[in-house]
């Protein structure tokens, strides 16, 4: 699937790539529905939203690097012949400095560091950082626009006169948003250490602490927007939406690129906040910065998408799932995410512009947990695009998701970010030219490379990151396992999949890389004790029933609803039987059967609340939700703790637990043998003598474990031992003896117990 799936990526960007060089180039947007350029000036003024268009052949700068990633080496050279030789960057004209910055700055700055690649693998050899120049002079023509006492920047300026005189027609802006001032860091910082100028990050840093010396103290949130004279908040809502977004993910991503433990730390100190104010799993909700207990609306805009992305990248993946499978069910209820929608997914802003953060937070959560579910994301995202946005000049965006009527409109950054995540999703690791795990991705999914920090812990930073983002990130990494090396530290694989780091400061090549390796390994206990204070203990669910007699015990996630197992002494015991329809969706077909009983259910279509619902209506005294990814197991997944679905749900009083797809086969394969199989769910797994039921007599259960202990197989009064049929557990067990089976089940059980106590 993965390769039909990248193919059509493939096909995709070149319908929308193609388009634009025939209809649009040297304009710098695309009009998908008339098959034109959109020329600023020319057409109808749209507000704000035409800031980003400066006459500099904005589609193309912005996909520069995508052609790169997606292997298209002699589009990318002929992309960038044509942008040296036809932009100019001196136009008379207005422009927004944050979208110039991440669109066009970022885009040279990212096709610069494709070019020097190919340069240095022999390609482009003509090649001679004529993209770097003209970053520089990008660079010089915002510079006046930081022109202000506290630092921050004016939020337009004129590319050929600055923002002061009456020929520039801007400069007399007093307000700017949070993220317009926050999000320069990585391309300023870029071009200084590309060019060995440091004007440059010198103003973006300037502008970062100035944000953050205008925080609210006590909440250590920010605003939305903000007075660029007098520090002054305009707008006192904090989210991590419009407005905000990136200013948060630059924080992170300059100390990736940069190496300074101030950004992590302020990073750091911003996150906890949102955690404990804005966040309202599965939901994001902005706050007022000086009251944070007081929600500022009850509704949610698409830009907060990128978020579980971010938290992949902070180590934080629990609440990145939820949010993420929040998201898609928006996604699913209207193909696209709304600009803005309500905590019960009804459509507040119904227009979509083809944004790219619900796609990024996809593939992010994919590289993080391999969870092939996040594929079958990406395939809707694709199938969507494919049947509502495609025209037949590239892909136009939703006027209203509600209706499918389309706007005469392709952003730049559709091509820039939209086509990369999608790519990376789908690629293997021999599709890439490159890895790309020596870059870090600007808010545009620019790629700068690793290599520009000059700072002497970059090496931990980048490694810290990495790990916090799950082993799979550099575990097998020759280039990272080289950068530990370095500092001493050495990595073992553990028999349960885990690592285990050590350092020896006498093993590292000098003395400052031994103390980046004790910094390191510093930063890695704190994490992981601050990891194993989230991370909730797993439920059990053990079958009970002839034959199993408690021996069988699976590990279940949790649900953030309904009835706590944990606070339960006796836990909840009953018969399975699989509901119709499976996936728990709409009212049970089947209820007269399920009433009384434990539901089995499948993943996906619906929230694991609207499940419950059913479940519950019909009468069953819990549920398990088994999941539909093929081949996931608790042994290499991380614990599953399933969300709630934004609305109240005190109404769940049953039990809901999770089965990844190896555990939940196990229960499915015991019920089609056996057909009754009892379970109880509970926090822990119980001792087989406490097993019995209230109607089962001793004296019969004594018998069975004669029988077992005699060697003969599990059977009934009514069965034979020729024909009988050993429980349904991992492996094949006809050739063992009754002996090991036992031996098997108490290693399982002691196992989980051993779990348990660890609380993984």
């Amino acid at each position: 699937m993965p390769l039909l799936l990248r193919n059509q990526v493939l096909e995709m960007f070149d319908h929308a790539y193609q388009n634009y060089m025939d209809h649009a180039y040297p304009a710098d947007e695309l009009m998908p529905l008339t098959c034109r350029g959109r020329v600023r000036g020319l057409e109808p003024s749209r507000g704000d939203v035409d800031d980003a268009l400066g006459k500099f052949s904005l589609t193309l700068i912005d996909t520069l690097d995508t052609l790169a990633l997606l292997n298209k080496m002699a589009e990318f050279e002929e992309a960038v012949r044509r942008v040296v030789t036809d932009v100019r960057l001196d136009n008379d004209i207005v422009v927004s400095v944050f979208e110039t910055n991440i669109r066009v700055l970022g885009g040279l700055l990212g096709g610069h560091s494709m070019a020097v690649m190919l340069k240095e693998s022999g390609r482009m050899v003509w090649y001679q950082d004529e993209l770097l120049h003209m970053a520089k002079d990008l660079g010089l023509r915002l510079l006046p626009a930081f022109n202000t006492s506290s630092g921050l920047p004016y939020p337009r300026v004129n590319l050929r006169f600055g923002v002061r005189g009456p020929e520039t027609r801007t400069g007399t802006e007093t307000d700017t948003c949070t993220a317009c001032a926050g999000t320069i860091i990585l391309e300023f910082a870029a071009l200084s250490r590309f060019t060995g100028d440091p004007t440059f990050e010198a103003h973006a840093r300037r502008a970062l602490d100035f944000l953050w010396e205008k925080r609210q103290r006590n909440s250590n949130l920010v605003g939305t927007t903000i007075n660029i004279h007098s520090g002054e908040w305009i707008r006192r809502d904090s989210g991590v939406g419009a407005g905000i977004d990136s200013y948060y993910e630059y924080l992170m991503k300059a100390y990736i690129l940069l190496g300074d433990d101030q950004f992590l730390q302020r990073f750091n100190t911003h996150y906890a906040s949102i955690m404990k104010y804005i966040s309202q799993p599965p939901l994001l909700l902005d706050v007022h910065i000086h009251k944070p207990l007081l929600p500022a609306r009850t509704w949610m805009d698409s830009l907060l998408a990128f978020f579980p992305g971010l938290q992949v990248l902070k180590g934080d993946i629990r609440p990145a799932i939820e949010t993420h499978e929040m998201l898609y069910q928006v996604t699913k209820k209207h193909n696209f995410l709304p600009e803005a929608f309500t905590t019960d997914f009804r459509v507040h802003w119904a227009q979509h512009p083809l944004r790219p953060e619900f796609a990024e937070s996809t593939y992010f959560l994919y590289k993080a947990t391999r969870d092939p579910y996040y594929l079958e994301v990406g395939r809707t995202i694709l199938e969507n695009l494919n049947r509502f946005a495609r025209v037949p000049c590239g892909f136009a965006a939703m006027k209203d998701v509600r209706t499918g009527s389309h706007e005469d409109r392709m952003d730049s950054f559709f091509l820039a970010e939209m086509f990369k995540y999608l790519f990376l999703l789908f690629a293997e690791e021999e599709d890439l030219p490159f890895n790309v795990e020596d870059y870090v991705f600007t808010t545009e999914a620019h790629l700068l490379p690793l290599s520009l920090s000059t700072a002497s812990n970059s090496q931990a930073a980048k490694l810290f990151v990495y790990f916090k983002s799950i082993k799979y990130f550099m575990a097998n990494n020759p280039e990272h396992l080289e950068l530990l090396r370095r500092m001493g530290v050495s990595l073992i694989h553990l028999k349960d999949g885990r690592v285990q780091l050590v350092q020896h400061a006498t093993q590292a090549v000098s003395a400052v890389a031994a103390e980046d390796g004790m910094r390191f390994m510093q930063e890695m206990m704190e994490l992981s004790s601050q990891q194993q204070k989230e991370q909730l203990p797993p439920r059990a669910v053990q079958i009970v029933s002839h034959p199993f007699f408690g021996r069988v015990v699976l590990t279940a996630g949790p649900a953030q609803f309904g009835m706590d197992l944990y606070k339960s002494n006796s836990g909840v015991r009953g018969f399975v039987t699989v509901a119709e329809p499976y996936n728990g969706c709409s009212v049970l077909s089947n209820g007269e059967i399920v009433a009384g009983r434990i539901a089995l259910l499948q993943r996906g279509q619906c929230m694991f609340a609207e499940k419950a619902r059913h479940i519950q209506k019909a009468g069953a005294i819990g549920g398990i939700v088994i999941d539909d990814n093929e081949g996931s197991s608790s042994d290499t997944a991380p614990l599953f703790q399933m969300a709630g679905d934004g609305r109240n749900t005190d109404d769940v009083t049953l039990p809901l637990l999770f089965l990844f797809h190896k555990e939940g086969n196990i229960l499915l394969e015991a019920l089609k043998e056996y057909r009754e199989v009892e379970v109880l769910l509970s926090d822990k797994a119980r001792d087989r003598g406490e097993m019995l039921s209230e109607t089962e007599p001793r004296h019969e259960y004594e018998k069975m474990l004669i029988f077992e202990e005699g060697g003969t197989r599990f059977t009934t009064q009514e069965q034979t031992t020729d024909d009988s049929v050993e429980p349904a557990v991992d492996g094949d067990y006809s050739s063992q003896s009754d002996d090991s089976l036992v031996a098997d089940w108490q290693e399982d059980l002691e196992a989980f117990k051993q779990m348990e106590k660890d609380e993984l």
